[in-house]
């Protein structure tokens, strides 16, 4: 994925500025906060500490705001997580992030895939925003407390 992207969030009045970077060891403790604050369900710091080199920032004046997993295989792409910080959820930064994410895949991807919980309707808002479809769906997939709760698997089509 072509990286180090500057993506200007121009719906306020002054627009604003955000970079794209793949991550580093050192922003480790940062995903880390981040995933712990965000999630109930969080990620080990040895899985993202696994998935580090698949692993793209969202960055503003050197603040790290949100974090993904993308990992590219052959001809498509699956988003393995995504994930804003609270401090700024709810300001549309999910969206750009991803919607910048999807314009940096390489052309020889074909199909964008992630998979979210039945539950989080306000990614599934956002998904299907983005033009991501429901292509499947998995039974008792995710934790929830003592229970279980489905996975839907989406894709869209890369640009």
């Amino acid at each position: 994925m072509a990286l180090n992207l500057t993506i200007a969030d121009t719906r306020l009045s002054q627009s604003q500025y955000f970079s794209v970077r793949y991550a580093v060891e050192d922003d480790l403790p940062y995903i880390s906060a981040i995933e712990k604050q965000t999630s109930a369900y969080p990620w080990s710091d040895k899985q993202i500490a696994a998935c580090i080199n698949q692993s793209i920032l969202l960055v503003k004046n050197d603040e790290i705001l949100g974090f993904a997993v993308v990992v590219l295989s052959a001809n498509q792409a699956e988003l393995h997580n995504i994930t804003i910080s609270p401090d700024v959820q709810s300001q549309g930064l999910g969206g750009l992030f991803l919607q910048a994410l999807i314009e940096s895949i390489p052309i020889a991807v074909e199909t964008f895939y992630l998979e979210v919980r039945a539950s989080n309707y306000r990614a599934l808002r956002l998904y299907h925003g983005l033009e991501f479809i429901k292509i499947a769906e998995r039974k008792d997939y995710y934790r929830n407390g003592l229970a279980r709760e489905d996975a839907i698997i989406m894709a869209r089509k890369t640009p």
